[in-house]
């Protein structure tokens, strides 16, 4: 008999992992489940549907049709409601168990909503599907008054959505005092501030949300902050992180905690189960410790190497090579680029610089290492930043040459592959 493969969610992971078990074994059966309504859509270009520059054709990257083709049994509109490792099987909402010789769980999250009162009224919305990009352009479209919450990736979409459908009145509430601040100085923090201003954002610091407001109906009218300032409110938006979904793995050995344990090539502790994308917590063996992000590329790769785990395990002709990436995160709305790269967070030594108005760099280093760092105005050294994180070299006590404008690999007193 062919093995079975399940895989629960179709965002990227879950998407390249079932091609890549259908590339490398054409004979196997494979069920795609998602509580979505729709395939394999692009969440980087949903930022662009929701600003009205993009119509909704181009978002999308697979159709029914391609899993069809594939031979490939996609589950729309589905939950899995429980996994029996023992027994080898899932559950869905309706009852309906499904077996399985390897499970791949590629499941994401869901928005966190705002710690305060009416944070659940109408008028609110959370940016992470493509039903919420519509939701939210359709919204900030209507708006006279908009409150946008969260100091993140996510949140400075909402700012540039905002400032692209010309709300009259826009206020950015952030609890620090800058955007970011876990990745970006005052400095670096600067430029992107004077962008949303630019774009009309009105921009909060040291503050946060302790009320939302409503009217009869139910709807939002305004906003409190923690200061104590009401913003009048047609729409608010929260980004302020997910919470994993790892539910349907309670009753396994699989290790939870604020998302799913894995190894360096996506198994967990139980047997034939595996975890791929912004879920995991994997081991980063560049970092030498515990890492999550949710970048596209990465979770694409976890994807393509958790199924080629799942066919090795089966005696499939494939080796799975330990997950080894640098992850990316770009910002496009401005007039100049931004993007993080790596572990942008993280490190114990900093190092950066301001070239000009909208051009700076900041580099974060960890035991001796770079992990990560932000580039912004300037993009042209990110694959060479890329390649002293993967090389793991000491390279900490060479920050000058780093912080050259330009420079090449070879200036540098480590060992790096060109």
């Amino acid at each position: 008999m062919s093995e079975s493969y399940v895989i629960v969610g179709d965002g990227v992971a879950g998407s390249s992992a079932a091609e890549t078990l259908r590339e490398e074994n054409p004979e196997a059966d494979i069920t795609v489940i998602t509580d979505e309504g729709e395939p394999l859509y692009n969440r980087i270009l949903i930022k662009e549907f929701a600003k009205g520059t993009m119509p909704e054709d181009p978002v999308f990257i697979h159709d029914e049709e391609w899993y069809e083709e594939r031979d490939i049994d996609l589950r729309l509109n589905t939950l899995v409601t429980n996994v029996r490792a023992d027994d080898h099987e899932v559950v869905t909402h309706e009852d309906e168990v499904i077996p399985y010789d390897g499970l791949l769980v590629a499941t994401g999250g869901t928005p966190i909503q705002a710690p305060a009162p009416n944070s659940d009224a109408n008028g609110i919305d959370h940016f992470w599907t493509f039903q919420d990009a519509r939701d939210i352009r359709e919204n900030a479209e209507e708006a006279d008054n908009a409150v946008i919450v969260g100091a993140g990736l996510l949140g400075i979409d909402l700012a540039a959505i905002v400032g692209k459908h010309d709300v009259e009145n826009a206020h950015y509430i952030m609890r620090g005092n800058r955007w970011w601040r876990y990745a970006l100085s005052i400095e670096g923090a600067e430029i992107m501030h004077q962008a949303m201003r630019d774009l009309g954002v009105n921009l909060v610091f040291e503050s946060g949300i302790d009320e939302f407001r409503v009217d009869d109906d139910g709807y939002i009218k305004e906003t409190v902050d923690a200061n104590g300032e009401v913003y009048p409110t047609d729409w608010a938006s929260v980004a302020i992180g997910l919470n994993f979904n790892i539910e349907l793995l309670q009753n396994t050995d699989v290790t939870l905690d604020w998302g799913i344990h894995v190894d360096e090539t996506m198994r967990t502790e139980e047997e034939d189960i595996y975890a791929a994308g912004d879920v995991t917590q994997f081991h980063d063996q560049v970092i030498g410790d515990t890492a999550q992000n949710g970048s596209w590329g990465s979770a694409q790769e976890q994807g393509k190497l958790a199924a080629k785990s799942m066919l090795e395990d089966q005696g499939g002709d494939v080796t799975a090579e330990p997950f080894r990436w640098v992850s990316s995160y770009s910002i496009t709305h401005f007039d100049f680029p931004f993007i993080s790269f790596g572990h942008a967070t993280r490190g114990t030594d900093h190092a950066e610089r301001k070239y000009g108005e909208q051009e700076w760099r900041r580099l974060a280093f960890d035991d001796g290492q770079l992990v990560g760092g932000v580039l912004i105005g300037d993009m042209s050294l990110q694959s060479q930043f890329n390649k002293i994180i993967l090389s793991e070299a000491q390279v900490a006590d060479q920050k000058d040459v780093l912080l050259q404008q330009d420079f090449d690999l070879d200036e540098l007193d480590a060992d790096i592959e060109e």
